[in-house]
């Protein structure tokens, strides 16, 4: 399977990938400030010249609206530095960017617009969207879901929502399953390619295609994450993928907590452990 690289879809540009994840796992959460971002109103002026009155609300509304859009990079950027210690940022303004993992699993970041739906469906054959976002996600960056969803479902496009807290690695872990299990469907009803998303592609859905790689394409998870990683450099978190992957396993309730166990415990699994996963994964379609 062979890499096709990153692509931001404004005017669609390909992103040579240069970098590789230093892997370092992340131990708790702190919500982020971004999360409380401020609104402010956009005023209205007008300027006297030798032309008469000549309203300035236009440019200065593009001027604030850029200002803003800008500041909310920042806060979000310096959130996943801090939480989940790597180098690599979100560039809302320059629209969606995605990066094909297999020949039929895509891993991105938001669809902004309508318009992405459609280059989705047209250019990449997208049939299936899996949202990993809370709701306050959508809202903080403004994108109007309900249009998004409404274009999926005139294109028959399958669109789903798995929400997972963005930077906790224990709602991520929680959640793990009911995604893979959305993936796991998807992938295997073969209409089309299926298109995973977060907010920025860096974490929660690179999780989840990791996850699923692991889980059901006989890798162990170094394999898989190196695999995704290497075409799309981001920051998932590791232990929450091993955490799920115990839960998911763990055929004794009286076995001892993840958290006792060392660092590399279950970055592979035996034959019937594999098993028992892929069944309890397709039993959660439904949930």
């Amino acid at each position: 399977m062979g890499s096709v690289g990153n692509v931001w879809f404004h005017s669609v540009q390909k992103v040579p990938l240069d970098t590789q994840l230093q892997n370092k796992s992340l131990c708790g959460y702190i919500v982020p400030p971004y999360l409380n971002y401020p609104m402010r109103l956009t005023p209205i002026s007008c300027e006297l010249s030798e032309r008469g009155i000549q309203d300035n609300s236009s440019t200065k509304s593009k001027r604030l609206y850029k200002n803003k859009n800008k500041n909310r990079m920042e806060d979000y950027n310096m959130a996943m530095k801090r939480m989940m210690r790597n180098p690599y940022e979100y560039h809302h303004d320059l629209g969606m960017n995605y990066t094909l993992i297999t020949d039929y699993l895509i891993v991105g970041s938001q669809p902004q617009k309508p318009e992405d739906i459609d280059h989705l469906k047209n250019e990449e054959g997208v049939a299936y969207i899996l949202n990993l976002q809370q709701d306050k996600d959508v809202d903080y960056w403004g994108i109007d879901l309900e249009s998004i969803r409404k274009r999926c479902h005139e294109l028959e496009i399958s669109h789903t929502r798995r929400p997972a807290r963005d930077f906790d690695p224990v709602s991520l872990r929680s959640e793990l399953p009911k995604a893979v299990a959305s993936l796991e469907w998807a992938i295997s009803e073969g209409k089309g390619r299926v298109y995973v998303h977060c907010t920025a592609g860096l974490g929660r859905a690179p999780a989840v295609a990791i996850a699923y790689l692991f889980w059901f394409c006989d890798m162990n998870l170094n394999e898989a994450y190196d695999m995704l990683t290497s075409k799309r450099p981001c920051g998932p978190n590791k232990t929450a993928i091993r955490g799920a992957t115990y839960e998911l396993a763990k055929n004794d309730p009286c076995k001892e907590p993840f958290e006792n166990l060392p660092e590399y415990a279950f970055e592979d699994i035996a034959e019937w452990e594999r098993n028992l996963i892929q069944n309890r994964v397709r039993s959660l379609r439904e949930t």
